[in-house]
């Protein structure tokens, strides 16, 4: 797969600046793609179960003199996240199916962003970790600024890069410390290693603070709905989708197994934060006349939430983080896409100006109530079964957590259902809503393939749980 990503890279770098031609390009980026997507869901298949450490081990570069080295590997949760990664930015790509504004550059970015999310999960040194992790706010960068559809692109996304940056200045110093205690980068030397008290706790802050701001957790989560509002509608997608499971993905590979003595002392402080953070969001997105704006809010609350399975000390609530991260990329995901197909038609995501598009919109209005049904956890979704898990396990931690929890959970009922019926339901707005139109065949399957999997992922879960099932038992030394 590395090699396939490589000549791909080279091959439509070719293509772009020496025979630029639209339809070919378009071709041959819609088969990488799907060729990539192919090949990261055959891995997922093939993978070993039984094996709840690396696999698939390949060396490409090593500096021997400053014990750097190039590693990629697969675990069970880094070719999940490959699989949801190129699943994602394959119907980015199809939902832009017709774009014709700076075409190469756009495609160009989504393969570049895949190319980094597949280092991001494979790779196994703590420096080019860093570059990765970091690398991916490029692309969207220039995604964000490029192609938004307002004036505030531009603030938005530079906004968006500060903000991580500054976030992941804390995860550079405590890396060149963990290489200096070391003498090497490699996660096998980091894992194995012993800290002193007061230098583990140092060095587990920084770590966490700079993992949080990628989630977003309250308060660093400022950049989130100004990131989410201006982008495109897949710029939107593979924000929520992606981009926000890197923090948690970083926590669980990092925090969870070291610095365990600091985790065990701060761990209250983590849930009443992510708690307040849950309920908070939740709150505000009620206020909110910006679809676009509701749904970034709605994915604070989802995100801080799973933080608190997390952190919950049990494998179950752990599986529900894993399961989750699928059901909100999926959701999430879904609810953009159908904000985009809105926005296409009538230019604005403001809800005062939609009403009773259910009447000249039936198919599509059924298709975007199974994904607000799954955003506030409806049995049979797919966000229930991460969101049952996650309280199943916190209960066993502290009940208290779970009540106000649960109590918060009302809020995303009553702003998601608030929401639907503003726009699907009531009076035409005749002064404004004139073009009546259900979706186009393209936009029909794109949301359809999400609809299956909200529903078969909220029927059958066991599939997740099982492929999590051994991966699981790494940490559960750690919860005993």
């Amino acid at each position: 797969m590395t090699w396939f990503l490589i000549l791909a890279f080279f091959f439509w770098f070719f293509l772009f600046f020496i025979i630029f031609s639209y339809n070919f390009l378009r071709i041959f980026s819609f088969f990488s793609f799907v060729l990539f997507f192919y090949l990261s869901f055959v891995l997922l298949l093939f993978i070993n179960k039984s094996i709840f450490w690396y696999q698939l081990l390949f060396s490409f570069y090593s500096l021997f003199f400053f014990k750097i080295s190039y590693i990629l590997a697969l675990d069970s949760i880094g070719i999940f996240l490959i699989v949801l990664s190129s699943f994602i930015i394959l119907f980015c790509f199809l939902f832009f199916w017709f774009l014709r504004y700076k075409f190469g550059l756009y495609s160009f970015l989504l393969f570049l962003s895949l190319c980094i999310l597949f280092n991001v999960f494979s790779v196994l040194d703590f420096f080019f970790f860093y570059i990765f992790f970091e690398a991916i706010v490029i692309p969207m960068f220039f995604i964000i600024g490029v192609w938004g559809s307002r004036s505030r692109k531009l603030y938005a996304s530079y906004q968006f890069f500060v903000y991580t940056l500054l976030g992941s200045i804390f995860i550079l110093l405590c890396f060149f410390s963990i290489y200096l205690n070391n003498g090497s980068s490699s996660f096998d030397f980091f894992f194995g290693s012993f800290f002193f008290d007061n230098r583990q706790f140092f060095f587990w802050f920084f770590m966490f603070f700079g993992f949080a701001v990628k989630i977003p957790m309250l308060p660093v989560h400022i950049w989130l709905p100004e990131a989410h509002v201006e982008p495109p509608t897949p710029g939107s997608v593979i924000l929520a989708g992606i981009l926000l499971k890197l923090g948690s993905y970083a926590m669980i590979k990092f925090i969870l197994i070291s610095f365990f003595s600091v985790y065990n002392d701060m761990i209250f402080f983590i849930l009443i934060l992510s708690l307040i953070g849950f309920t908070y969001a939740s709150m505000v997105a009620f206020s909110q006349i910006d679809v676009k704006k509701l749904i970034a809010y709605s994915s604070i609350a989802h995100m801080n939430f799973s933080v608190i399975g997390l952190f919950s000390q049990t494998l179950m609530g752990l599986a529900g983080v894993f399961v989750m991260m699928l059901g909100h990329a999926v959701t999430s995901g879904a609810l953009f896409l159908g904000i985009g197909v809105l926005y296409d038609r009538y230019k604005t995501r403001i809800v005062l100006y939609y009403g009773s598009l259910a009447t000249f919109m039936p198919i599509f209005s059924i298709l975007y109530f199974m994904f607000v049904l799954s955003n506030f956890g409806f049995p049979g979704t797919s966000n229930f079964v991460g969101e049952f898990l996650i309280l199943v396990g916190s209960f066993f931690f502290s009940n208290v957590i779970v009540l106000l929890s649960s109590l918060a959970m009302i809020l995303s009922l009553v702003y998601s259902l608030f929401f639907y019926s503003r726009i699907f339901f009531g009076v035409i707005p005749k002064f404004f809503i004139r073009y009546f139109c259900d979706v186009i065949r393209l936009e029909f399957l794109i949301l359809l393939v999400f609809f299956v999997l909200v529903i078969f992922l909220g029927l059958y879960p066991q599939l997740l749980v099982d492929f999590f099932s051994l991966s699981l038992f790494k940490f559960s030394f750690f919860f005993i």
